[in-house]
């Protein structure tokens, strides 16, 4: 799903129509787009009646078009007109023909007609304000939406709603929420994503995000400079690695993991497991000796390789006995619960100028590489940084509030600035490409607010690398079913408060599942 700023999207569909596809064949399509969505779930639940919240906007346009089709697929359908004058328009006239209901709130100060008609809905389609509104909101637009807000606070099962390309009251641009937005169940946005959408407050009011396809033409120059993205099912879908009946386990890579210290063993356990939960054929574990015991029933399928230490922490004597078993290596992951003794970045500066293999660096393998600014660059192939967001300000010299204003201009100046990708961790991960692609997680829960989970990440990431996917694709894949799995998690536990690392660890192989 392409993410796109409110000044783009402009831009596309301006081009679009000098193309031969005029605005308002846009707004038919989007209009039937969005009824057809409308019809399915209407289907699914046993619904046909349905309310529409009509501004003067394209997106009452659009909301008009979408009540006439479901009225001639056997919808009873209302539109609730604000500020939209009956006049000659043509929306108007066609939606009558086709037998629905018109109310309008000029003739309808306390809401009761609203009221009688949302009633009887089970849908709320919320056509009234569109993608280029500024807050705060005018009186009008505010009175309507404190309006309906109180009426379905009294309703037992108020309707399903369905924000029609963002629910009305949202700076699609910003992320900023008006209190008067009604809390969509289902946004239906136009042609992309608007970028505000996946930015805080507006992502708790959009629900979950279905993409209409508005008939734009092919090689719209505006449409292919856009480079940024919200991950969605179908995308990681087709970054799977293929798995057929004559593989074995060489087909599928090694991906080797360096971590762990006495401070931070289960950091090793969790990237370890996590990199054999994603796919990859074989895990070799290096780790300080002092944790081989304490690890190698955890994870019997892995292979060990014990390393050099100083008091349980990685000694720079360890990067000599690295070197020699990497000879299988695929992919290699540095970091997880490493800790900060300086032996262990001794080991860092001596290790990273010697590899020549894909390479995830995470956790204190950043802070220690923040040492060494000269390493951050350059180096064999192209690596997968994967800061959260303290992480990234040591490496960046960035406050944290710099980098959480502005999160995917940081990603994508330091990848292109490192020519590695960075991963941004947080709500709504960001993955950076050095050529300027960005692709963002569509996810943001507490249930990954918790220790750990940045393990699972890292191992997630190196086992689809060792599997042969390049840098950006498996730190998006990696990203993108990290995030469903924290979800998934939170629904077994009915609660995000008690997610651990490990039960998102355990909801990988059902994440993937769904991706088959």
């Amino acid at each position: 799903m392409k993410l796109v700023t409110v000044t783009q999207m402009r831009a596309i569909e301006k081009e679009a129509d000098s193309k031969g596809v005029s605005y308002a064949q846009m707004m038919e399509n989007a209009g039937r787009g969005l009824a057809e969505i409308v019809h399915a779930i209407g289907q699914e639940n046993g619904w046909d009646v349905i309310t529409g919240l009509v501004g003067p906007g394209n997106n009452g346009g659009d909301t008009l078009v979408a009540l006439t089709w479901l009225a001639g697929a056997g919808w009873r359908t209302h539109a609730y007109l604000v500020h939209r004058k009956m006049g000659d328009d043509p929306l108007i006239s066609r939606y009558l023909e086709a037998g629905g209901d018109i109310f309008q709130f000029s003739t309808d100060p306390d809401f009761e007609s609203l009221g009688e008609v949302l009633n009887e809905s089970a849908v709320l389609l919320d056509g009234l304000l569109g993608t280029g509104i500024k807050l705060p909101l005018k009186e009008e637009a505010a009175l309507v939406l404190r309006g309906a807000q109180v009426i379905l606070s009294k309703m037992d099962a108020p309707p399903f709603i369905v924000a029609v390309d963002c629910p009305s009251g949202v700076d699609c641009d910003s992320g900023a929420a008006a209190d008067e937005t009604l809390p969509a169940d289902l946004t239906i946005t136009m042609a992309a994503v608007k970028q505000g959408l996946l930015k805080l407050p507006a992502f708790e009011f959009a629900g979950d995000l279905e993409v209409v396809d508005i008939g734009l033409p092919e090689n719209l120059e505006a449409w292919s400079a856009l480079k940024t993205e919200a991950a969605d099912w179908e995308m990681i879908s087709a970054l799977m690695p293929e798995r057929t009946p004559a593989s074995h386990k060489g087909t599928f890579g090694t991906a080797f993991v360096i971590a762990g210290s006495t401070s931070y063993t289960g950091a090793a356990l969790l990237a370890g497991r996590s990199a054999y939960r994603g796919g990859t054929g074989l895990v070799a574990m290096a780790v300080p000796e002092p944790l081989h015991a304490a690890l190698a029933g955890h994870i019997p399928e892995a292979i060990w390789v014990p390393l050099p230490h100083e008091t349980g922490f990685i000694s720079e004597a360890a990067a000599e006995v690295v070197l020699k078993h990497l000879e299988r290596a695929t992919a290699l992951l540095i970091g997880p619960g490493l800790g900060g003794h300086p032996s262990t970045k001794s080991f860092m500066e001596k290790l990273l100028p010697s590899l020549n293999l894909p390479l995830v660096i995470d956790a204190d393998g950043l802070r220690h590489l923040a040492q060494f600014p000269s390493l951050l660059g350059g180096g064999s192939g192209t690596r997968v940084y994967t800061p959260h967001p303290g992480e990234m300000s040591a490496l960046t010299g960035l406050s944290r509030e710099e980098i959480q204003s502005n999160r995917e201009a940081v990603a994508e100046k330091y990848a292109r600035e490192w020519g590695h990708v960075v991963v941004l961790k947080g709500a709504f991960t960001v993955a950076a490409a050095p050529d300027g692609r960005v692709t963002v997680i569509p996810v943001a829960t507490p249930a990954l607010a918790r220790a750990g989970t940045g393990d699972v990440l890292a191992g997630l990431i190196v086992g689809l690398r060792a599997q042969g996917l390049d840098a950006f694709d498996a730190a998006v894949a990696g990203a993108f079913i990290h995030a469903q799995a924290g979800l998934l998690a939170a629904d077994e536990l009915g609660t995000t408060a008690s997610v651990l690392a490990s039960d998102v660890l355990n909801a990988i192989p059902d994440v993937i599942a769904g991706l088959e």
